[in-house]
Parts: structure tokens; C-alpha cells; sequence
């Protein structure tokens, strides 16, 4: 199939195919873990992908509005970075050097430093750890521990840095009392009941509160970690003044700030990182999923006087991935050298702009947000109560119980029309797209169709929870 062809939704299965295909999903269900998320969801079996399109050993394709969580910017197998890949095993270098210096390490961060925001570029360092977002998480939090003295870290509601024991304690719901957990500001859920800029000033105000009324002898905390789009939390982008008010609060108290970009990174919300909408400069950034080309790769950069040697310090032993450096590299250069995140900036817009339409059309659609290409659509629960907290305003009033079982109908539903998309926010109630910064004109007109049909299935009683199972 052309890469630029449209996958179809309806097409026909040969019996062994579909003998094939499921004999692999009843057997990955005997025999994985319970804890498999997407697989659960998502009853694919993917044999073959490129760009945007995935092909089932089923031989149904499907457009991929999930892209590795993130960490495919590019879409599946983009050609430049099968060539890089490609590149570095022909050559005969080594595959894992650890944390040697190689010519591949070299160039990959010279490339990430290239595209860094300016103030931080110019005196950052860069340390390699393991190769998840949570090892990332972990190093900046001891960074920033050790280089404080200090041990408290704050953290927002909703966050999401990754699944380690010490990232969780940074994320939603977890209870360690050596993080603070503060209001994140939003307009729909406001947990102040206002939104807009009075909502972001009461966030501030609390926050000031914390950092400087903690009691007597309270140390300040070792540092500030958020991300500027929540996107596990439901594709939630942080109030632009918001982020510069905590810059300004931290930086006045010497309290490092941490941008998880792991998510964020990489041209997804319209800039190249997404602390640049805000014109904010972090002192430590944690970067992850699409900086390694689709291979794993973390990095942790960091302002050079946060530095402090720690021999020996456990690192990570796939710290020196060359595949992921080389094919990281090829994706930086990518997207930096034709201005994809810029051409995310214009298309997400579009698509943001015409997925809004559904709130009017669907009472269950309580909010379509997002930045550049991360897109969420909160479901709600347009016969229940609503909360006393939530959005104020003359045309809306608090917004409706979130409704998980239709944002799971719809992603059935969507699946069903040959799309993949994800789940997130609060109780998994907002359909989350993510597509590759190479997606098409004419496939975000083919996500935008499916996603509303999808919606409209659900919303008119074709779908929804009681529906049969997927099958192809």
C-alpha cells in the first residue's frame, strides 16, 4: 500500500488470517500478565506499520492516533530512521558501550542540544540513565535531592511521571508524605470552581502558600516537577501563566523547576518542547519516549551547577543504546529541519477546531482541549448531576460526572472504523489522539470522520458498553 493511502476500515479477512489472529491474542491472554493495558483495549496483532497505518495479522489496517504512547514521532518505521538504524549496524560499532563516549552519543547530543531552549542550552548538562521515562523521573528527583540537601518534592493532581516507586510518588494518587501534591489549574475542572486567570491565580496563591507557610524550620522542598500538557491526566496543557508564575516562585526560592517532557517532547504541542509556549526555561528537563526514534532511550538535562559527581551512582545498564541514540538523532534532525513542529502547531489547531464541534452536537462531550496534536475529548454523563466544582461562566455551568464507559465505547467503536486511539484523564473518561507529526491533510480529515462517527454511534445507542465485542 502507498504510504500515503488511506488504511480501509471494512476489508476482508482471509479465514487463516483471522485463525492466525486469534490464535496469538488467545494465547498472549493465557499466558501475559493480567496488569497488559492497551492490549486489553486494543485486540490487534500488529505484523507490518508505516507512518500512520498499522496492518493486523488479520489483514485489517488501522490509523494510529496512539503512536507508541509518544514515542513515535515520526509514525512507524519513517525511512530516515531505519536509516540511521541501519547505518550502525552495517558499521560494526558497538551496540551498548555503556557510557563511553562514541561518535553516535556524540552526535545525538549535539542534536538535542541544537534544538534545547536557549537559556538552558547554553550551560546544560545531560545525563543517561535507563532507558524508561521512570528512570528518568528517578535521576532528576536524586539530582535535584542531591544538589538541594533537600528531600520534599511538589507535584500536581493529574500528573503522570511514570510507573517507578519514586515517580509514582510525583504522580496522582499516590501517598508518600515526602511530595506535596498542589490544584492543577484548568478551566472545565477548575478545583477552584472559577477557571480562566482567577482559577490560575487562586493555583499560584496556594502554591506560595506551601512553599513559604510550612511551619516553622520546614525546609523548602528539593524541587518542582510538572509537565506542561498533562497527558495521561486527560491532555490537560498547563496555563501559560500559570507555568511562568511557578518559574518565577521557584526560581525566587532557589527551588529547581522540573519539566517532565517525556510526553510533551519533540514537536507534539506545536513546539519543538513544550515549556516554549510559555517562554519559560526549566532547570532540569526529563525526556523520554520520542527522542529515541521509537528505540528506548531517557536523558535527564539539567542547568551545569545542579551538577554533583556521584561515582558509582546506579545508572542504568542500557544507558548506552547506539540503535536509539543513532535513530533519535535522525528524528531530532527530522523534525527540527522541516519544521514539523511548526506544521503541528497549524494542524492540531485545525483538527482542535473542528472536533469541538461535537460538544454542540453531543451532550456526552463535555470538553475537546489539547496543544499542537495532543487532542482529548472528555466524556460525561449528560444525565447525571453536576459537581460543585468545575467551569463558571454565563453559558456553562459546572460540568457533568465524567463517563468512562462511553469514552471506552468509543474507542471500541473507533477501532471498529480502523482507528486507534487512547484513553486517559480522570477514571480513563477522555479519548486521547496523538498522531505522528508526519500525518497527512488527508488522514487528519479520515481520524477527524472516524472519531465522529465513532461518537455518534455511542451517543445514538449503537455502541456503548452492552455492545458486542470487537471482531474483524
Amino acid at each position: 500500500m502507498p504510504v500515503g493511502a488511506l488504511p480501509s476500515a471494512i476489508d476482508e479477512t482471509a479465514p487463516g488470517a483471522r485463525a492466525a489472529h486469534e490464535g496469538i491474542l488467545r494465547r498472549q491472554s493465557a499466558r501475559e500478565s493480567a496488569a497488559r493495558t492497551y492490549a486489553r483495549a486494543l485486540p490487534i496483532v500488529p505484523v507490518r506499520a508505516r507512518g500512520l497505518t498499522i496492518e493486523g495479522a488479520d489483514g485489517r489496517r488501522y490509523l494510529d492516533c496512539l503512536s507508541g504512547a509518544g514515542t513515535l514521532a515520526l509514525g512507524h518505521n519513517h525511512p530516515v530512521v531505519l536509516e540511521a538504524i541501519r547505518k550502525v549496524l552495517d558499521s560494526g560499532a558497538p551496540l551498548n558501550a555503556l557510557d563511553l563516549a562514541t561518535p553516535v552519543k556524540d552526535a545525538f547530543i549535539t542534536e538535542l542540544f541544537r534544538t534545547l531552549p536557549p537559556g538552558l542550552a547554553d550551560r546544560a548538562r545531560v545525563r543517561f540513565c535507563g532507558p524508561a521515562g521512570s528512570d528518568a523521573v528517578e535521576t532528576a528527583c536524586e539530582l535535584v535531592r542531591a544538589a538541594t540537601g533537600r528531600t520534599g518534592l511538589i507535584a500536581f493532581t493529574g500528573a503522570s511521571h511514570a510507573r517507578t516507586a519514586g515517580a509514582l510518588d510525583a504522580s496522582a494518587g499516590a501517598h508518600d508524605v515526602r511530595v506535596a501534591r498542589l490544584p492543577h489549574p484548568q478551566d472545565y475542572r477548575c478545583p477552584f470552581g472559577v477557571g480562566g486567570e482567577r482559577g490560575v491565580d487562586l493555583a499560584v496563591r496556594l502554591t506560595e502558600s506551601v512553599l513559604d507557610d510550612s511551619g516553622p524550620g520546614a525546609p523548602l522542598p528539593a524541587g518542582m516537577i510538572v509537565e506542561p500538557v498533562q497527558g495521561e491526566g486527560g491532555v490537560i496543557p498547563a496555563p501559560d501563566t500559570w507555568l511562568r508564575r511557578m518559574r518565577q516562585l521557584t526560581a525566587d526560592r532557589s527551588v529547581p523547576l522540573i519539566a517532565d517532557e517525556i510526553q510533551t517532547g519533540v514537536g507534539w504541542t506545536g513546539a519543538f518542547w513544550a515549556v516554549e509556549h510559555s517562554g519559560v526555561t526549566p532547570d532540569v528537563m526529563v525526556l523520554s519516549k520520542a527522542i529515541g526514534g521509537s528505540l528506548p532511550l531517557a536523558v535527564v538535562v539539567y542547568r551545569d551547577d545542579l551538577d554533583a559527581p556521584e561515582p558509582g551512582a546506579p545508572a542504568g545498564t542500557f544507558r548506552g543504546n547506539q540503535l536509539a541514540m543513532a535513530a533519535g538523532t535522525a528524528t531530532l534532525t527530522h523534525v527540527r529541519e522541516n519544521h514539523l513542529a511548526e506544521r503541528a502547531a497549524t494542524l492540531g489547531a485545525r483538527m482542535l477546531s473542528q472536533l469541538q464541534g461535537l460538544v454542540a452536537e453531543f451532550p456526552c462531550v463535555g470538553e475537546v482541549r489539547g496543544r499542537g496534536l495532543m487532542i482529548g475529548m472528555e466524556f460525561v454523563d449528560p444525565e447525571g448531576e453536576t459537581g460543585r466544582v468545575g467551569r463558571v461562566a454565563e453559558t456553562a455551568g459546572a460540568p457533568l460526572p465524567v463517563a468512562p464507559e462511553l469514552a471506552a465505547a468509543v474507542q471500541r467503536e473507533c477501532l471498529r472504523r480502523g482507528l486507534i486511539v487512547g484513553l486517559g484523564g480522570r477514571h480513563s473518561s477522555v479519548v486521547r489522539l496523538l498522531p505522528p507529526l508526519t500525518i497527512t491533510d488527508e488522514q487528519a480529515v479520515a481520524v477527524q470522520d472516524r472519531l465522529a462517527d465513532a461518537v455518534r454511534a455511542v451517543a445514538r445507542g449503537d455502541g456503548g458498553a452492552a455492545a458486542a465485542p470487537f471482531t474483524p
